[in-house]
């Protein structure tokens, strides 16, 4: 009986943690006029004038564009893939990880004067800006993050099978995160962009690990 409850519990529980990775189950911060969840897929309009910035360069903030999420605490991997209608200046899709307005960071694809870019702009404060030009369009492209203790690799691939680093970023350790996908279209009147595959894994506290390596005792 004991154990007949234990396997029902269990079984609860691993329903609940892919209730949470699902998109259903996901927030929307900045939500869109017109969006749509099917089989854990988003395409979504993105929202005209819109981004995420803060003052550097520029010298304006702006934390308006649509992004849907989860709160995770602790060290994880992200994926999704991504395509879209790139149609404006600046227009761009990708992940997001978000601690709050002063503190994020988002990687993906950028539009910029009629050329694909890979693209993260990571904000403590003021927002920095990076970016690899691609050789050519793309019909899509995959973009993971992986948070480890205080730091964030972010890597992109056009086949799920080969990543490659496109950046390493801070973002301090121990804070929930909100953790999902996003679209800006600062200067366009807007496009769709769809996201698939999306995908969050927990990884164990590399602190914990090594701690408990050290301190198991030999049996």
């Amino acid at each position: 009986m004991k154990k007949s409850m234990l396997l029902s519990g269990c079984m609860v529980a691993a329903s609940c943690v892919c209730m949470a990775q699902s998109l259903e189950k996901m927030q929307w911060f900045n939500e869109p006029e017109q969006w749509e969840i099917k089989n854990n897929t988003l395409l979504m309009d993105v929202t005209p004038q819109t981004d995420y910035w803060r003052i550097s360069h520029y010298g304006f903030t702006v934390d308006d564009a649509p992004f849907l999420y989860a709160l995770r605490g602790g060290e994880f991997e992200v994926k999704v893939k991504i395509s879209g209608d790139y149609q404006a200046r600046f227009d761009q899709a990708g992940l997001m990880l978000r601690i709050d307005h002063e503190n994020y960071i988002k990687a993906g694809i950028e539009f910029v004067d009629g050329k694909y870019n890979l693209s993260t702009v990571v904000t403590h404060h003021t927002s920095d800006w990076s970016i690899i030009p691609l050789e050519k369009p793309i019909p899509f492209i995959w973009i993971k993050a992986i948070r480890r203790l205080d730091a964030v690799e972010i890597f992109y691939s056009f086949d799920d099978k080969e990543y490659t680093m496109m950046r390493n970023a801070w973002l301090q350790d121990n804070r929930p995160v909100m953790v999902g996908i996003m679209g800006a279209s600062p200067d366009g009147n807007g496009f769709s962009a769809l996201f698939e595959d999306f995908s969050i894994k927990h990884l164990p506290d590399q602190r914990r690990t090594e701690w408990l390596k050290k301190n198991t005792s030999n049996q």
